[in-house]
């Protein structure tokens, strides 16, 4: 198994393992050893990544991809970050190998700094130069003057509290039969799921003051920060095999197994494939060894979905043949005249599998992502068009401009777009009468904090897994029913029905007037997420989103709910009636402790989605600490905020106070009649107005300001 053995010592001692031999420990380990031991690791792990490419690849082309290959599509690492994974893991197997020979399993006489060294961790790039660009980094780095790294792509995930591993090291809770937590069994994540998460009635759940966008704006967040790509199973088909048709769990196969009377079991077997998240090397000084999980995203909001979070990719995505920064459009559909997202034609294509006839593949977009579901896609593209607007228009006030300063300036202003909707729009919402608790009013940027993304952020902003509904309704320009509804889990993977069947306006206004799922304690989430998870037709199984997100807490090694309350000055309940007080449903509060004995085992996930919603909000107060505080440091320690002194002309500033999601839907679609408050359900055609008076984005003050 590709783990760490079970450290048998006191843990604290991990933390002098590369210090400076006393005289009565043996020699140290060798230079030679070291390298030895790591190249054969390199082997290895190279070879099961080599494989596991031409698996996914293989099964890309075939007729039948099943539900975990679809998913392994999503969640597959490409570039640099993957180079990042594969290094994390030679490092973790080759010390695992080096303990085995070594006498005492903490021996300090192991030279970490010669075993990071060996297999490639200190050196991630060349060493970075930070010039005075006006223009941020795609990868992130040399936003911070201090420390060029801080908030860049392919670095670990920032821990808030330290990691709880079962081992103390990279093994989950609950990876040991029979092993306890605070003195109480592990309870499945599927059975929680089944006892927590799940309802039948799909009626009554629908929002009725927040607009299907509002959830989609979520996503899209979410997909500007981060991204935790999983790492490899094994280097053998057998052992692939094993996890997927067997459950059997080893390695970085951590099997999501059914109860006994679960209606699954009958369809799917014993278990759902679980692969656990990639992780990076730990780095110098090692004052933990425990396993850290990486982000391939920048953790600012840069719309990096739109640009690529690094160079390659970026350049795929750019128009070079011409002189006006444009981005790629599709060259084989027009949307009534408007561009679509080019296809990725370098690599099999899932979205191809959900309709055979129709041969439409994925998109290309700078996050891949972008085509898990239509509505995503639909937005990806609104974007893709304002960013050739933005420079056709900038072009035509600036003809000396070149096509890079074209770029880069579009580019600027979307960025800016995505901070300024978000902060302004969005997050006041989620908020609630917290917004200002957490996030004050705009100080300026300070270098001393900390941007990065924090490991429990990863599930603290999966809230919004609870605000999907059902089915999806496209609606013509009346904003009537435009064909059937529908289902949320025939939407995955499901680009045809944007290219041949009505384009993305008609999915537009379905996001504008038709409503999101609210959260309700005894309604959490539907089953087309909790059930037909990348299920978008009847060949495959679906997954369990609630069970994925409750496993996955215990492999990012997550403290439990108790943990967190504290760390945000909350109440830690203890009892029935503690709980029962905090949720404000004794009920419920039953159901938690009947499966963890005690609230301070709740995965983070699970119990915070639980809490009551704040006043005007739509989290609890759990959430609302713990996603305040996150995006008050995306924002503060961005040196490239939009608000921050420098980045624009005042004049540019109050012009782009003045952007909207409505004049982005106007601007880029035919649509002529939107709300003026998008994040609201409107009725149509009372509550929408034309277009025309809609306030557009005055691009003037951005005229002759240079080369």
């Amino acid at each position: 198994m590709w783990v760490f053995l079970r450290v048998l010592g006191v843990l604290a001692s991990l933390t002098l393992l590369h210090t400076a031999v006393s005289a009565t420990c043996a020699p140290p380990t060798s230079t030679a050893a070291i390298s030895d031991t790591v190249s054969q690791v390199k082997e290895q792990v190279g070879k099961a990544f080599l494989e596991s490419r031409t698996r996914l690849m293989t099964a890309m082309s075939s007729e039948a991809p099943n539900t975990r290959q679809l998913s392994e599509y999503l969640k597959h690492a490409r570039g640099q970050t993957r180079m990042a994974i594969r290094n994390g893991q030679v490092w973790e197997d080759s010390l695992k190998r080096l303990r085995q020979k070594m006498t005492n399993a903490t021996d300090p006489n192991l030279d970490l700094t010669a075993l990071s060294r060996e297999v490639g961790c200190g050196a991630p790039v060349p060493v970075v130069r930070c010039d005075n660009s006006p223009y941020r980094s795609l990868t992130g780095e040399c936003n911070n003057r201090r420390n060029p790294e801080l908030g860049a792509t392919n670095r670990a995930l920032a821990r808030w509290l330290p990691a709880e591993y079962e081992d103390g090291l990279s093994l989950p809770f609950g990876w040991t039969p029979g092993k306890t937590r605070n003195g109480f069994p592990i309870p499945l994540a599927r059975e929680v799921s089944n006892q927590i998460a799940s309802y039948l009635n799909e009626e009554g759940v629908l929002d009725p003051n927040r607009s299907l966008l509002f959830m989609q704006w979520g996503q899209i967040v979410d997909h500007s920060l981060v991204f935790i790509p999983d790492t490899e199973l094994g280097n053998s088909t057998f052992s692939k095999e094993q996890c997927d048709k067997y459950c059997i769990q080893g390695g970085n196969c951590f099997p999501i197994m059914f109860p006994r009377n679960d209606s699954k079991v009958k369809t799917q077997g014993k278990c759902m494939t679980f692969s656990r998240a990639g992780f990076v090397c730990p780095t110098s000084p090692f004052r933990t060894l425990a396993r850290e999980q990486i982000n391939g995203l920048t953790s600012f909001l840069d719309a990096s979905f739109v640009y690529g979070p690094e160079p390659s990719l970026a350049r795929r995505l750019r128009n070079l043949t011409s002189p006006l920064g444009l981005l790629a459009v599709n060259q084989e559909f027009w949307d009534h005249g408007l561009a679509y997202l080019p296809f990725d034609n370098k690599k099999q294509s899932p979205c191809e599998f959900i309709n055979t006839t129709a041969h439409v593949p994925c998109f290309l977009a700078g996050d891949g992502r972008a085509s898990e579901q239509t509505l995503l896609a639909a937005c990806h593209t609104l974007f893709l068009r304002e960013h050739n607007r933005l420079a056709r228009e900038l072009k035509r006030l600036n003809p000396q401009w070149d096509g890079e300063k074209l770029y880069q300036e579009a580019r600027k202003i979307l960025g800016a777009f995505i901070q300024i909707i978000t902060y302004r729009d969005y997050l006041p919402i989620v908020l609630g009468v917290e917004m200002h608790k957490w996030i004050p009013p705009y100080q300026g940027y300070n270098s001393f904090v900390d941007p990065r993304i924090s490991n429990v952020f990863t599930f603290a902003f999966r809230f919004g897994h609870l605000e999907v509904p059902h089915t999806v309704s496209r609606l013509d320009e009346n904003y009537q029913p435009w064909g059937p509804d529908l289902p949320v889990h025939t939407l995955f993977f499901n680009n045809w029905r944007i290219v041949k069947d009505g384009g993305i306006d008609p999915l537009v206004r379905g996001l504008l007037a038709n409503n999101c799922k609210l959260m309700k304690q005894n309604k959490m989430m539907t089953g087309e997420l909790r059930d037909k998870l990348f299920h978008p037709i009847q060949k495959i199984h679906g997954f369990d989103l609630a069970a994925m997100n409750i496993q996955r807490c215990r492999d990012h090694g997550m403290p439990g709910y108790n943990s967190w309350r504290r760390f945000c000055n909350l109440s830690q309940p203890h009892t029935l009636a503690e709980l029962g007080a905090v949720l404000k449903n004794k009920m419920l509060a039953k159901k938690f402790l009947d499966l963890y004995g005690t609230p301070s085992n709740i995965d983070i996930w699970v119990g915070a989605i639980a809490e009551p919603l704040v006043e005007r909000g739509r989290v609890g107060s759990l959430l609302a600490c713990l996603l305040g505080k996150q995006f008050q440091q995306v924002r503060d320690g961005d040196r490239f905020w939009w608000e921050n002194p420098g980045v624009f002309t005042k004049k540019q500033r109050d012009s782009l106070q003045k952007m909207s999601l409505s004049r982005l839907v106007c601007d880029n679609t035919h649509i002529t009649k939107v709300p003026l408050n998008p994040f609201k359900p409107k009725s149509y055609p009372q509550d929408f107005v034309d277009c025309s008076t809609i306030e557009k984005l005055d691009l003037s003050p951005w005229a002759s300001l240079g080369n």
